[in-house]
């Protein structure tokens, strides 16, 4: 059946932010007294809200976090940000191939959107991906839920079932696959979880630049 949205996620699908944002991260929990690296906080975390992860901080710490939690560290991940994050290698040929073939996109992130276009921006994506940016702000529960997807794919005014969903996480395969749709695991990063994703029903590629292949024979298909 032929695709005709495609849904990225954004953060290490678009922009190569995981690893900066999981060493601030693993900075704050290590001040709250639970050591931890930045790549160990990435495969506990990664494709989840802050607020999710606020819960689960409080389990590995014992601490009880103030409300405010996530927007302290948000404020955190800005800062780094700012001095720059570089788009995912392959990404932007990836876009001129979907636009060449007429084939849309959108994306769907568990990250607000002032730091989709904060990072988007700094990579130089965000003026061709404005417009199409939806984030899980707008939704009562985060990944693995499949709302962002559905509401994405409502957005854009695309069956769920004829949506497929770019995704680097655990928590975001799960989702896409509840909401109905079919997910292609980027496994670019030595962090990625291949096997559990493969194992919520994630078709896996290691390169960008292999996507449209894999999007377009599956539509040929």
């Amino acid at each position: 059946m032929p695709f005709e949205l495609v849904i990225f996620d954004c953060d290490g699908v678009l922009v190569d932010t995981e690893r900066l944002a999981n060493r601030v991260l693993a900075n704050i929990i290590t001040d709250l007294g639970h050591p931890i690296t930045g790549l160990e906080c990435q495969k506990r975390f990664m494709g989840r809200t802050l607020e999710a992860v606020q819960s689960m901080v409080e389990g590995l710490t014992g601490k009880r976090l103030p409300k405010s939690w996530p927007e302290e560290v948000r404020e955190r991940d800005l800062e780094a940000f700012a001095a720059g994050v570089p788009p995912v290698e392959g990404i932007s040929q990836v876009l001129d191939t979907l636009d060449n073939r007429g084939l849309p996109y959108c994306v769907g992130s568990s990250g607000r959107y002032e730091k989709m276009r904060t990072t988007l921006g700094s990579a130089g994506l965000l003026d061709r991906l404005e417009g199409l940016l939806y984030s899980a702000q707008d939704c009562a529960h985060g990944k693995p839920s499949p709302d962002i997807f559905l509401y994405a794919a409502k957005g854009m005014k695309t069956d769920p079932a004829r949506c497929v969903v770019i995704e680097d996480s655990v928590p975001g395969v799960k989702a896409a696959r509840a909401a109905g749709m079919a997910c292609f695991g980027f496994a670019g990063d030595p962090a990625s979880d291949r096997a559990a994703m493969e194992a919520e029903g994630a078709v896996l590629f290691d390169n960008m630049q292999h996507l449209p292949e894999l999007l377009f024979d599956k539509v040929a298909a």
